[in-house]
């Protein structure tokens, strides 16, 4: 685990680097769209079942949380012009490396969820879910991007906290760069 935690330090930094200036535009462009804040936080579970604030750039109306349902589907009125944008290209999810270097989030593992969602689960594959932290992508994001049913994201969420590694964490992200590919082609 020490491999992929460093893994995770240099990438997240090396990202951060190559990336920044273009954090920076989408962060303007979330100001002069919609106004502040920039950033959207909200508790997420992490490993060991431990709370932690995730970060991504705000790509909902203000208060969006109190004006509709938890799930969003791409139609929902409450999503910005450039909010998306944000999304359909995951340039939302940008801030998460900031979770990444304070060791809320890998880089790879299941998606974070909010503390509600637990009650999706049986008790033993919640358990098993929190034995991994929590990922920027996950195994569930590599094979259907954000088209998985929840009982799909549930069996690739288990199958990876079943056998987590480095290498598959390789893996993993190299579908996910082909899943936003296909998904900035069309």
């Amino acid at each position: 685990m020490k491999a992929k935690r460093l893994f995770d330090l240099l990438l997240a930094l090396l990202a951060l680097a190559l990336l920044g200036l273009p954090m920076l535009a989408a962060a303007l462009a979330v100001w002069l769209d919609s106004g502040r804040p920039v950033l959207f936080s909200q508790t997420r579970i992490g490993l060991a079942g431990k709370p932690f604030r995730l970060y991504k750039f705000r790509s909902m109306v203000v208060d969006a949380e109190r004006l509709g349902p938890q799930r969003t589907a791409s139609s929902d009125p409450r999503i910005t012009r450039v909010g998306r944008w944000l999304r359909r290209s995951s340039v939302d999810e940008l801030p998460q490396l900031i979770n990444v270097l304070r060791g809320d989030m890998s880089l790879v593992g299941p998606r974070p969820d909010v503390p509600a969602q637990q009650a999706d689960y049986r008790p033993e594959d919640w358990a098993l879910r929190c034995r991994v932290r929590p990922g920027i992508t996950g195994l569930a994001q590599a094979l259907y991007r954000s088209r998985a049913t929840p009982a799909q994201r549930l069996q690739a969420d288990l199958d990876y906290a079943r056998a987590p590694g480095l290498l598959r964490d390789l893996r993993i992200i190299a579908l996910t760069v082909v899943q936003l590919l296909r998904r900035s082609a069309n």
